[in-house]
């Protein structure tokens, strides 16, 4: 049951618990409360909503291929949070391979 409502929350993060109910087969109240307790144990972490780049005047996106001279753990760390703070930054991609 939390899989059909985890389903239903991805595609339409906004749909009411009463609809949400419908959808997955369950009376309001206990939807609602496996919905909290998914919010509680972190299962979803979050609601957000999704922009669209090019509306909002940020329609350009760049790969940039970065070499680190260490890979380890606190290194990679370290990158990864001082990149995420700029704020042109909106998503990152973190792969290996020939480039960190």
């Amino acid at each position: 049951m939390d899989r059909s409502i985890l389903a239903v929350l991805e595609k339409h993060g906004r749909i009411s618990n009463a609809d949400l109910a419908a959808q997955v087969g369950l009376s309001p109240s206990p939807c609602l409360r496996r919905v909290r307790r998914l919010e509680e144990t972190g299962v979803i972490r979050g609601y957000q909503a999704l922009v669209d780049p090019v509306a909002v005047g940020r329609g350009l996106r760049v790969f940039a291929g970065v070499r680190l001279a260490r890979h380890a753990r606190p290194e990679v760390v370290a990158f990864e949070r001082a990149v995420t703070q700029l704020p042109e930054v909106v998503h990152t991609h973190h792969v290996t391979g020939n480039y960190d």
